[in-house]
């Protein structure tokens, strides 16, 4: 059984890979930070639950060490969680407001990623997933009607994640590394007005996670194939 951990699953996309992932077969883990809502969001889905936070050493130190215990190894990480924000116009934007959205959007999946790497090179076939966005993409933001979108520290944070996703394919082969843009999906970061369901967002995500050993390494995806950088 392919044992699958996603951060930040308790609802939106999370919560939609695992719902997901569970019908394939797939054991999942569902990190939340909140974990009353983790729970109850594991109960419904008939999931497993794990204390994560990603933006707390100890915290993600200790959900490694649960799943080392109890599963062993990790065969699909999902970095999903993160955080919107850091939307101050320009001339106003702080340091620390854009040190907040990296500490989650950036930070946080390196975090997972040396904490759970152990883990993911006991699998056989080990894949991590870095759930990007579109408006990270260079293309996106300077060639495409998405030009007017973003944010300093929100559009900055998902390119920062999709190279360090590249660089960790080619630093770490044994492991497949990838980043998906789920598309303009109707979730609480954009206050649901998303034009995609969170079926068709993670319809990239679902695609990676079953994959396996075969599947492509070091890509920017979204459901409909290569994303231009």
């Amino acid at each position: 059984m392919t044992i699958t951990l996603i951060t930040g699953a308790n609802k939106g996309l999370g919560f939609e890979s695992a719902r997901r992932l569970l019908a394939l077969g797939h054991d999942v883990w569902i990190g939340a930070r909140d974990a009353g809502r983790g729970r109850t969001a594991a109960a419904e889905l008939g999931a497993r639950f794990v204390h994560l936070d990603v933006t707390d050493d100890a915290s993600v130190d200790s959900a490694a060490a649960t799943l080392r215990a109890e599963a062993g190894r990790v065969d699909v990480l999902i970095n999903n969680a993160g955080v919107g924000g850091g939307g101050s116009p320009a001339d106003q934007l702080t340091a620390a407001e854009v040190q907040r959205v990296f500490e989650a959007n950036v930070f946080g999946p390196v975090r997972v990623i040396h904490a759970f790497l152990p883990l993911l090179l006991a699998a056989q076939a080990p894949s991590v997933i870095n759930v990007s966005s579109g408006l990270g993409s260079f293309h996106e933001m300077t060639r495409s009607e998405w030009a007017p979108f973003g944010s300093v520290a929100y559009s900055s944070s998902k390119a920062a994640l999709t190279m360090a996703t590249v660089q960790y394919a080619r630093a770490i082969p044994a492991v497949r590394f990838n980043a998906v843009d789920p598309g303009f999906t109707a979730t609480d970061l954009n206050r649901f007005t998303g034009t995609q369901t969170v079926e068709e967002g993670t319809d990239a995500i679902v695609r990676l996670a079953t994959g396996g050993a075969g599947a492509a390494t070091g890509t920017f995806t979204d459901r409909t194939g290569p994303v231009p950088w």
